[in-house]
């Protein structure tokens, strides 16, 4: 049976670290500020969304949000991002991603409107740059990040590891194997149309799912001995919930069969997920501590 990787375990740890800098900060007449801006009315979105809202208030972070419907043009979402560039008490901003429709045609020109000392989710092509260059030139992306976290705080070694990263997108997929090879790992980047998959997982120490493709990885893919880190949130209406009732998250991953294989996994909800808002707070605090020295 694998050893559960926990999502909470590793938030409390940098929880307990956040509020220090957050005191330290008050300390200076300064409250960190996230703005929010969300152009979707998706289940995920709304859940990291709202997930994010009451933990930051918990901590004394505020929050900002900008709500806009599917259907939003360009220039209102220019506009927020406008304002928040302007926005003093804000410090920190995070566009959910990706956009909705039409909108998802202009995410780059929204994204890089964004000034960098406050893009902490890796948004504009400046961050990026940083990624994938392996300078600290802005943030990288949360999710990717608390991936690297999670295998930190769970002493996993990454250094001359071979990765396997399952998913091409510029939020989660590519950063992922870019952060991975600069820790010096031997990173396969696949994606769902990737011939063989199988053939490639089953040789890697750690896999890391961020396709969005539920039932993608399966007892098949895996091998004894591995780490799977399931970035994937997909609602399952139709999932036992636990509570009774159904409806819940799933991963790629088909939970009891790859955790019947493998040394460790993390689970969904409970894994990723948790870690990723913590990095965001983090990554606000560094944001407000360099915009008000």
């Amino acid at each position: 049976m694998a050893k559960i990787l926990s999502g909470k375990e590793v938030a409390s740890s940098l929880e307990a670290k956040l509020k220090e800098d957050i005191a330290a900060l008050k300390s200076r007449g300064v409250t960190p500020g996230l703005a929010i801006i969300r152009a979707t009315d998706s289940r995920p979105m709304l859940s990291y969304e709202n997930n994010a809202a009451l933990r930051a208030s918990r901590l004394g972070i505020d929050v900002f949000k900008y709500s806009f419907p599917e259907n939003a043009c360009k220039d209102e979402l220019i506009k927020a991002v406008e304002e928040i560039n302007a926005d003093r008490n804000i410090h920190g901003c995070i566009m959910l991603r990706p956009l909705p429709g039409e909108l998802r045609t202009h995410e780059k020109e929204i994204s890089n409107r964004l000034t960098p000392e406050k893009d902490i989710d890796c948004m504009t092509d400046i961050s990026f740059g940083g990624v994938f260059t392996g300078k600290s030139t802005g943030f990288p992306p949360c999710t990717p990040q608390a991936v690297i976290e999670l295998l930190d705080h769970y002493a996993i070694a990454i250094e001359g590891k071979r990765a396997a990263v399952i998913g091409r997108s510029l939020i989660v997929g590519r950063p992922a194997a870019l952060m991975l090879l600069n820790r010096n790992a031997t990173v396969t980047l696949c994606h769902k149309k990737t011939k063989d998959l199988s053939s490639i997982t089953k040789e890697s120490d750690i896999i890391v799912s961020a396709a969005g493709c539920p039932g993608l990885l399966t007892k098949e893919n895996v091998s004894p001995g591995q780490v799977v880190i399931d970035v994937s949130t997909t609602w399952d209406e139709k999932k036992p919930n636990g509570s009774g009732g159904f409806g819940t998250f799933t991963g790629d991953a088909v939970f009891e069969e790859v955790e019947s294989v493998v040394d460790a996994i993390t689970p969904v909800p409970g894994g990723i997920g948790m870690i990723t808002i913590y990095v965001l707070f983090k990554h606000l605090i560094e944001a407000a501590d360099n915009l008000t020295k």
